[in-house]
């Protein structure tokens, strides 16, 4: 089994991927809450362990996020040393899986790790997102609209994929930044580029733009509001 363990313990950390490794298991590590997130969108694991308390993103926004960008359902275990009602509610709307209140026995994170993989293969989510006639496929990385080929550099993809995700949602400038450039912001301003570029591929052979500017804050993907 793939394992993903984001934890910035790092003695907590090396005591989980001894222990499963043991068992058997392959594990991957990520320290801070946006590598294992960039992580984890990159890669396709059969389970995620979170800790709740990260640098960079915490364990709830890495959750939250990896819902919203990934096309699988992977299980997420989430670690956390809070243990009130409202924390564990806030995790599961988040999304996770399970919650494990530190400090915990290596055994029962074994047993809880094997009971979420054994309902079954983590079923992937719709990989198709259309606006409009706009249709873009993240399993093949294909983009169409109004049945042509857009073919697309794949920062430039996930760009596009990002702002589909979040249909008719200003998506500021610095969240956009985040998500693609992660812990390494660029030098300049290619994202201004990007959305150009996008611009003559996706809208500019068509009559109905997509890609709207919002002056100030960043940019929004949909038809144009009446």
């Amino acid at each position: 089994m793939k394992i993903l363990v984001i934890e910035d313990d790092a003695d907590i950390a090396s005591n989980i991927g001894q222990y499963l490794e043991d068992k058997g298991h392959q594990l991957d590590f990520a320290y801070s809450g946006t590598q294992g997130l960039a992580l984890a969108i990159e890669r396709r694991f059969d389970l995620i362990i979170l800790d709740l308390m990260l640098p960079g993103k915490d364990g709830f926004s890495v959750c939250r996020e990896f819902r919203e960008q990934s096309s699988h359902d992977t299980p997420i275990l989430m670690l956390t040393a809070r243990d009130t009602l409202e924390d564990k509610i806030t995790g599961f709307e988040a999304g996770s899986d399970d919650y494990l209140v530190k400090p915990f026995s290596l055994r029962e994170l074994e047993v809880r790790v094997l009971a979420l993989t054994r309902r079954g293969p983590p079923k992937s989510r719709s990989s198709i997102i259309h606006i409009d006639n706009l249709e873009l496929n993240h399993d093949t990385m294909q983009v169409t609209r109004d049945n042509q080929d857009i073919s697309l550099k794949p920062r430039a993809f996930r760009i596009l994929e990002y702002l589909m995700k979040h249909e008719n949602r200003v998506v500021s400038r610095q969240e956009l930044i985040d998500h693609i450039w992660s812990d390494d912001p660029p030098e300049g301003d290619p994202l201004r580029v990007h959305i150009h570029n996008l611009r003559q591929e996706i809208d500019k052979p068509f009559d109905n733009k997509l890609i709207h500017t919002i002056h100030g804050v960043g940019y929004r993907i949909g038809s144009e509001r009446q």
